[in-house]
């Protein structure tokens, strides 16, 4: 009997039908924009164009961009594009650094997200009958709703647990025996440790696939992930201003860089200095129109994230390259550019040192001073040399292959906290002087 579950028509539909539908809904979105929200309407004629002049995919370039300071200037619904009688739902950003971005969505749009993260989780691998484990929090964060109502589009099971009770999480999954996952990657190790703290191996638990998001991770993460717990990891891409979970996803068949779901959301890399379009294949930033959005429609969006535009593999529609860095989470350490990700690849290629990290950067006087907080892999805590090799290899790589001095600080076993969302990964003390 197939277990596999169908694809939607579109997925497999010709680059000529995906483009006409892309230009059709992409005219409606501009003029919805225009016509029902203030903002677009003055930043459209600010900027001296009309949504009747897009006759073409290209004309989008004529367009302003939407970064995350509109919304924060316009908090907290300025931006929406419905009366408040059509919102069905209200999510925010985490405001940690300042306002939080909040979005709101119609009954219509609700709908369409879910039916986008059910698509996710099925180019995922999900089968029939399989029982889905959420570990991304709940709440304002788009995270653990989203996977919820997907799961449930999908026909599955859901386990709705959130973030925390890392315990109880390892309990639930050996009693419930789920066969997915959904969670950030950092968070999955910190359930690896868990596994292990109590004596059972994770490998052999009964989690089949792990759909990891919220965060950037490496290729280097996916297979420390794979061969520990057991599964297939596939990345699902989102963020809360363009819809949440599920604006592209991994097939798992190909796990190649997450699959644009190009039908709702049109994608654009554009030079982050200048902000030209660049051509496919070229690296710069990711920038997004939504296409059916109602309640806040979304105009070539900055999302600051860094990657490049490919052809499609499993499906039609074009991959992005797998997110390992944003244009905010790049450090700038004695005028080299540096990235949490590039610090992670070299460090998973040290079996004596645990894939958790955390990157504290000081002063000493003038200079930017760099410590790079590890933790020994349990098999190895014991092993002094085997730790103090790992420890100056790390760093030799760090200078020879990044540019940069770094100082490799051996923390013990469970020394760098545990997060249940989205792992702190940089700690920079030097505008504080502390």
């Amino acid at each position: 009997m197939d277990t596999a579950l169908p694809l939607e028509s579109i997925e497999t539909a010709s680059r000529d039908e995906l483009a006409n539908l892309q230009l059709e809904r992409l005219k409606w979105s501009l003029n919805h924009a225009y016509e029902n929200s203030p903002v677009y309407r003055r930043k459209f004629d600010e900027a001296g164009v009309h949504p009747d002049e897009l006759t073409t995919l290209a004309d989008l370039a004529r367009f302003p961009f939407t970064k995350k300071s509109d919304l924060r200037e316009n908090y907290p619904f300025g931006m929406f594009a419905v009366p408040q009688d059509r919102i069905a739902r209200i999510h925010a950003s985490s405001g940690t650094t300042g306002k939080p971005t909040v979005v709101g969505y119609t009954a219509r749009d609700i709908d369409t997200w879910a039916g986008l993260v059910a698509r996710s989780i099925r180019a995922a691998g999900a089968r029939r009958g399989d029982k889905v484990h959420v570990s991304y929090g709940y709440g304002l964060f788009t995270g653990g709703l989203g996977a919820h109502y997907g799961a449930e589009r999908a026909g599955l099971t859901v386990i709705p647990f959130g973030g925390g009770q890392t315990e109880k999480q390892v309990q639930l999954i050996r009693d419930f025996q789920p066969d997915i996952i959904m969670v950030t990657p950092s968070y999955m190790l910190a359930l690896a440790d868990e596994f292990e703290r109590q004596g059972l191996d994770p490998a052999q638990s009964s989690l089949r696939v792990g759909i990891f998001g919220a965060e950037p991770w490496t290729n280097e993460m996916r297979l420390v992930l794979e061969q520990r717990m057991g599964i297939d990891a596939v990345d699902i891409y989102g963020l809360s201003e363009v819809i949440g979970p599920g604006v592209a996803s991994e097939c798992a068949e190909t796990k190649d860089g997450p699959t644009i779901w190009e039908d709702h959301f049109y994608p654009e890399i554009v030079d982050p200095e200048t902000g030209a379009v660049l051509p496919d294949g070229e690296f710069g930033e990711l920038v997004f129109t939504s296409l059916t959005k109602e309640a806040l429609p979304i105009v070539r969006y900055r999302t600051g994230d860094l990657t490049r535009l490919l052809p499609g593999t499993a499906r039609t529609m074009r991959r992005m390259e797998k997110i390992t860095g944003r244009c905010d989470d790049m450090m700038i350490v004695r005028g080299v550019n540096v990235f949490p990700t590039q610090i992670e690849e070299l460090l998973l290629k040290q079996r004596a040192l645990a894939p958790h990290y955390q990157i504290v950067l000081t002063k000493d006087g003038p200079l930017d001073v760099m410590t790079l907080n590890v933790e020994p892999s349990p098999e190895a805590s014991a092993n002094t040399a085997a730790l103090d090799a790992a420890r100056s290899a790390l760093s030799y790589d760090i200078k020879a292959l990044i540019g940069i001095s770094a100082f490799v600080n051996l923390l013990p076993v469970g020394g760098i906290e545990r997060s249940v969302g989205k792992a702190r990964r940089v700690v920079d003390k030097r505008r504080s002087g502390n």
